[in-house]
């Protein structure tokens, strides 16, 4: 008989006794930690040539949407491990975000990219995909957020500085400010390089950013609609955990809001820290000192993994985000519970660096993807609770030497010239492809690397040049 939890045996005696409503109870046992031990390997896609940076499920699960290296958009039928279709995105470089817009029956996908771009995926109801650039950056485009409900309003940041928004029914985009850095004398100057945007679940008005320095930042967007002729930097309330204060070396990676709007922020090479609302430093957050900050609860904190070598997420899992999870350069997923910090699973999840993980939107069903082509998928097929592995100790030492030491990744002349001669022979490939499938313009302008409509096909992973994807 499978071992069982006693939480588990509760709730199965409450559902027989009529005590427990049946959504109660699935809610309660996708929850329970013998649940999240029994996570296995389910599957894995592929059809990728190149490094997956990027997956979504649409609202109701049954579709995963990928982008990569390779620049291409495929849309999976997770469940039985195939790709229902796939069409080339239009980007001149690595895709870093696909997301569906909401009720649009998953014919809308927006992707960014390295090139700077933001692109709509419009699903024709002929069989075919067209794309178009709908805002541009200067410089890297890492992380989108969709408005909840919402099948028209988005936002996007950029290592520009940027954050835009967007409205899919006027083709609009709008620069709404520049995030700017504090200064000793409380006044913003210079740019923040952004990695991540998420917006607040429970009050679709705030959002929050994340980047080149030590604070995630979270602003009101009526703010700006009320006084469309300035673009000012105004947050109204900033985090960050008080031994990072004023802090040159750390940078956040990633953000997310929970269904309680919990901030969760990931810092490259140090830990992620969970942060209540009444936990925050203001809109200035230096003119707090000594004593103000002493008062200030500290923010949970959730470690032993490692977050250096990529730019790598967070997220919550569980039905009502009882857990925290993220990757780690040491190629484990790393499970703590939300409450707690307890670190309740250590899996591996790729050979080299697991990036990116999506919790399936209802059931306990996690995907992730990091250096390899593959997306893998997580579901509780486990006949036995898995307890953390042996090594643990060994693993999460590691990690801390690493993080403490500041390693990086070194490039000899030699790797460096593979890499570009990899990236020219990806690139000329890609041009190929496009001519053979009779690619056409379907943008406005000229200088954003075309758009185009493709007929749908099922990738079969054989078409174009093989690409490695190197650490950045």
């Amino acid at each position: 008989m499978e071992k069982l939890y006693k939480g588990d045996l509760m709730e199965f005696y409450k559902r027989e006794i009529g005590f427990s409503k049946p959504r109660n109870f699935s809610r309660g046992i996708s929850a329970s930690e013998a649940m999240v031990k029994r996570l296995d390997l389910y599957g894995k896609l592929t059809g990728h040539e190149g490094c997956v940076n990027t997956i979504d499920f649409n609202a109701t699960g049954d579709v995963l949407v990928s982008g990569s290296d390779d620049r291409r958009v495929i849309l999976w039928d997770w469940a039985t491990s195939t790709s229902k279709f796939s069409y080339p995105s239009g980007h001149m470089d690595n895709i870093f975000q696909t997301k569906f817009m909401p009720f649009t029956d998953d014919r809308k996908i927006i992707t960014a990219s390295a090139d700077g771009q933001v692109r709509l995926g419009l699903v024709l109801e002929n069989g075919r995909v067209e794309t178009k650039k709908v805002g541009k950056h200067q410089g890297r485009v890492h992380k989108l957020a969709v408005e909840p409900g919402s099948p028209y309003i988005l936002y996007s940041c950029g290592e520009d500085g940027f954050v835009q928004h967007y409205d899919l029914r006027s083709n609009s985009s709008s620069k709404l400010f520049r995030c700017s850095s504090f200064t000793e004398n409380n006044k913003q100057s210079g740019s923040i390089r952004l990695n991540g945007i998420v917006i607040d679940p429970r009050n679709p008005n705030y959002f929050a950013v994340g980047g080149s320095d030590e604070y995630a930042r979270v602003y009101d967007i009526r703010m700006y609609q009320l006084d469309a002729r300035t673009s000012a930097d105004r947050p109204i309330d900033t985090f960050c955990p008080h031994h990072l204060i004023k802090t040159h070396d750390v940078h956040i990676t990633a953000l997310a809001y929970s269904n309680t709007s919990e901030l969760l922020v990931s810092y490259n090479d140090k830990l992620i820290y969970l942060f209540q609302k009444n936990m925050g430093l203001g809109p200035v957050p230096l003119l707090l000192q000594g004593e103000d900050l002493n008062k200030l609860e500290k923010p949970q904190v959730y470690s032993g993994h490692r977050n250096s070598q990529t730019v790598k997420g967070v997220s919550f899992f569980g039905p009502t985000d009882e857990y925290v999870l993220t990757g780690s350069d040491c190629g484990h997923i790393f499970i703590w519970k939300k409450k707690d910090a307890k670190l309740v699973r250590v899996m591996v999840g790729d050979r080299h660096i697991v990036n990116q993980l999506k919790p399936h939107p209802c059931i306990p069903v996690l995907a992730t993807c990091g250096i390899e082509k593959t997306i893998k998928l997580w579901a509780p097929t486990s006949k036995d609770v898995t307890p953390l592995p042996p090594d643990v100790q060994e693993i999460m030492e590691a990690n801390r030497r690493g993080r403490e030491d500041h390693s990086r990744v070194t490039l000899t002349p030699d790797m460096i010239m593979h890499v570009l001669r990899l990236h020219r022979r990806q690139a000329l490939a890609y041009i190929e492809r496009r001519e053979n499938l009779g690619y056409v313009d379907s943008d406005d302008d000229d200088d954003d690397g075309g758009g185009g409509a493709y007929v749908l096909g099922f990738s079969d992973g054989e078409e174009g040049e093989n690409s490695e994807c190197s650490i950045s």
